[in-house]
């Protein structure tokens, strides 16, 4: 898996010069300065709303008023541990909602990318068209975010359920992390089994074969939100890159 990391953290910097050299930037910029605003608004958003569903439950048991009877530093300290990781995974419950609307929206671009940085790697001339293959390409990309939406949101629950336990779930934020990273990648890396005429279980056997490449992908991808308009487009070419002497036959 080592190896894997890797590859997927160079294919970032080989992403960069590779859309530097193919003057790719208009696909970059546009679609990535709309993905900023929306990620800075729901981040807010997710952020005020995970807060409100804490209080929430601490009024609803009444921690407070208990807390106060105690008057334990030290249980008072393990309660503010536990809000701040419930918190925590509620806001990554949230972002990867947000995340795949994300990715069901910006399918057609996605998959765009995908093609044109195969089609560019190999010497060919790639021309944008919405025909039968393209159609089916996106919408097989939809149906895999639904999937992997639907299942990252079980573990997710799960994570949220074992983050109420004291110690034990201050983990939970940790997990949370590689959980996103792993499935935000196995999307990216998809758009290049797809190309590839492999089926969506045959994808999914694929990828899980090579969790390095997902995870990698996806850690990089969050570290980019520091500069969230390059991270939606890089991730899926450097998965593409990442991927490119994969034997995927």
């Amino acid at each position: 898996m080592l190896k894997e990391l890797i590859i997927a953290f160079q294919s970032y910097i080989k992403a960069h010069y590779f859309i530097t050299k193919h003057r790719l930037w208009k696909w970059i910029l546009i679609p990535g300065i709309l993905y900023t605003i929306l990620f800075i608004v729901g981040l807010y958003f997710f952020w005020v709303s995970a807060a409100t569903v804490v209080g929430a439950l601490s009024h609803l048991v009444h921690i407070d008023r208990f807390l106060q009877h105690r008057q334990s530093a030290l249980l008072s300290f393990f309660f503010v541990m536990g809000g701040l990781m419930v918190h925590l995974v509620l806001v990554f419950l949230y972002f990867s909602l947000f995340k795949y609307l994300i990715l069901i929206i910006g399918s057609p671009l996605f998959t765009y990318l995908s093609e044109q940085t195969d089609a560019l790697i190999n010497g060919k001339e790639y021309k944008m068209g919405f025909n039968k293959a393209f159609r089916q390409d996106m919408l097989i990309g939809i149906r895999v975010a639904i999937r992997n939406s639907l299942w990252q949101t079980v573990y997710l629950i799960c994570l949220l359920i074992l983050s109420f336990v004291p110690i034990v779930g201050w983990i939970t934020p940790v997990i949370c992390i590689f959980v996103e990273c792993y499935y935000y990648g196995f999307s990216m890396l998809d758009y290049s089994c797809r190309r590839h005429q492999m089926s969506p279980s045959a994808s999914v056997a694929y990828i899980s074969q090579r969790k390095g490449l997902a995870i990698g992908n996806g850690m990089i991808f969050y570290g980019l939100h520091f500069v969230p308009v390059l991270a939606p487009a890089y991730a899926v070419i450097a998965a593409t890159i990442s991927l490119y002497h994969q034997n995927l036959e």
